[in-house]
């Protein structure tokens, strides 16, 4: 059986300061993915969605090793947080506070984010 690919026109959207940008359409964003979108200022911000449809931005650059790798993490749960783990070291950010579920003196940027 085939399936026809998700069609829509609404645009995720990160706030920056005092505007919203777009940065991808939804369907790029798959379930239990990431993807990276550079910012205007060179910085890159990491795109989730989860299975129930809920986005999260995050800081795409690893504190640990200074790579831009965090998109490229597993996602999961823990005691019903979502989090990515970095592809690097294997530390845990949760994508709502950006803190590290394994050092919590370390923590990423996160940022606002919605459909438009």
């Amino acid at each position: 059986m085939t399936l026809a690919p998700e069609t829509t026109d609404l645009k995720v959207q990160v706030r920056l300061d005092d505007h919203w940008l777009t940065v991808c359409d939804l369907t790029l964003l798959l379930p239990g993915r990431g993807v990276a979108a550079l910012l205007p200022d060179g910085r890159q911000v990491a795109l989730f969605r989860d299975r129930a449809g809920q986005l999260y931005a995050i800081d795409n650059r690893d504190p640990f090793s200074g790579a831009a790798v965090l998109s490229r993490g597993l996602t999961g749960t823990h005691q019903g947080r979502p989090f990515v783990a970095s592809p690097l070291l294997k530390q845990r950010f949760d994508l709502e506070s950006g803190q590290c579920l394994d050092d919590e003196a370390v923590r990423v940027a996160t940022y606002e984010i919605r459909t438009a």
